[in-house]
């Protein structure tokens, strides 16, 4: 039968803490393992995600990348919640137009069969993005670090009160 979830969990990597990054942040990672499951339906899955989670007619688009469980892989990106692509000097999207969601791919074959499934009759896809980012997308925070510095004004944006 298909397999189906989502797991949330704490990242920690060896980064600079920009804008847009962090060294510690926190993630969402998904996997679908079914029947004739394709490139399409991951590509289906994240854009009515991000219709869902930041309204409808979200722009995503996909780059080709590598990620050793996934073959093919891409990073997904959305395009620009502060400037809509719009601002060449944009602090969020570095005048880019796009700031990346996260990482997927197709489940590598190999990943299958170290887990018992056979990769003749079963394929799945795999996404892994931020939670921290996303807060970002659905409340227009340009800038990571303030969610994390602990200045109490920066909550009092969202109804918080000390």
């Amino acid at each position: 039968e298909p397999i189906r979830f989502i797991l949330p969990g704490k990242v920690f990597r060896n980064e600079d803490v920009t804008t847009r990054s962090e060294m510690m942040f926190h993630q969402v990672e998904g996997i679908v393992v079914g029947r004739n499951i394709t490139f399409a339906d991951l590509k289906g899955t994240l854009l009515n995600f991000a219709n869902q989670m930041y309204g409808e007619g979200r722009e995503i688009r996909f780059r080709k990348s590598y990620f050793p469980f996934t073959e093919p892989s891409a990073e997904v990106d959305l395009r620009c919640f502060v400037c809509r692509g719009n601002d060449p000097a944009c602090r969020a999207c570095k005048g880019m137009g796009w700031i990346e969601w996260g990482g997927c791919g197709m489940v590598n074959h190999n990943v299958l069969r170290a887990c018992g499934v056979d990769p003749e009759r079963y394929s799945g896809f795999a996404f892994g993005m931020g939670v921290d980012r996303a807060l970002m997308f659905r409340t227009g925070v340009s800038d990571m670090r303030d969610m994390i510095e602990g200045d109490v004004r920066f909550n009092a944006q969202f109804g918080m009160e000390i």
